[in-house]
């Protein structure tokens, strides 16, 4: 893959500059678990994915994860040259979720690349609100989302950029991913098991997605747990449903799944 083929503005640039970058571009390979860049005094540069996967998340400071995006082929990782957007003011770690190979735009370069060139300044403010985006996504996907949801739309979304439904991932990591604790995601995942959407092994999760989709006029719906087992039960007994028939197929191993007043906020 040449450089000049792959980054959006090459031709927006001078001569001199697209030589300048040639003649100080540097190649990187990182393998799966390194990290890429660490916190605002670690300043790598600009780099761009030309193989590979990398993982942008931020420390608790009790140690939780979280990611805040994740960045493939093609895609261009800004926050690495921190020190030079003197608007980012917090701490990102990127690490490499696979093995990966970078191109990347030392920090000096790229900091008198802004200053020269208003394509380059202006492609560096699109990326930086794209990233902004992201996070914004973030916020309400933890202040509005119930945590069910969550970890179903992830199971979803790593099926869908693996390619299978068969996951190699821990508990742990998926909570890192979303910023909760292990128990939390294992407690979700049993109750997944336990309405048939997935199927637990040690360190794999296998995944179905007729179950773990609902769909209305075609359209995704997103349900959480309490939801889809109200709908599974008015599926099956094909009858009219009585409060308490709901309530027992709601019951779980720890006790009632919903008490009364939660089922009536879920049918209503």
């Amino acid at each position: 893959m040449e450089f000049s083929a792959v980054f959006p503005i090459w031709n927006k640039l001078t001569p001199q500059q697209q030589t300048d970058i040639r003649a100080r571009l540097l190649t990187r390979k990182a393998r799966v678990g390194e990290i890429i860049h660490n916190g605002n005094l670690d300043c790598a540069g600009l780099m761009l994915v030309a193989s590979g996967q990398l993982r942008a998340h931020i420390l608790s400071p009790e140690g939780r994860e979280i990611t805040i995006y994740r960045l493939f082929e093609r895609d261009i990782c800004l926050l690495s040259a921190s020190c030079v957007m003197n608007s980012i003011q917090f701490e990102v770690i990127i690490t490499a979720e696979k093995d990966t190979e970078l191109f990347v735009i030392p920090p000096d370069l790229f900091r008198r690349l802004m200053d020269e060139s208003a394509p380059m300044a202006n492609f560096a403010n699109e990326l930086m609100a794209s990233r902004f985006s992201e996070v914004m996504w973030l916020m309400e996907q933890i202040m509005w989302k119930s945590m069910d949801k969550r970890v179903a739309a992830f199971l979803l979304e790593e099926v869908s950029i693996e390619g299978t439904n068969q996951l190699k991932i821990t508990h742990e990591s998926i909570a890192n991913h979303l910023g909760t604790a292990r128990e939390v995601v294992t407690r979700m995942l049993r109750y997944f098991q336990a309405e048939g959407m997935v199927q637990l092994t040690r360190g794999t999760i296998e995944i179905d997605q007729t179950k773990m989709q609902v769909k209305k006029d075609g359209e995704l719906l997103l349900l959480t747990l309490t939801e889809y087992k109200i709908l599974v039960a008015l599926i099956k007994r094909g009858t009219v449903v009585t409060r308490d028939m709901l309530l027992e197929a709601l019951w779980d191993e720890g006790g009632k799944f919903v008490d009364d007043n939660t089922l009536s906020v879920h049918v209503s």
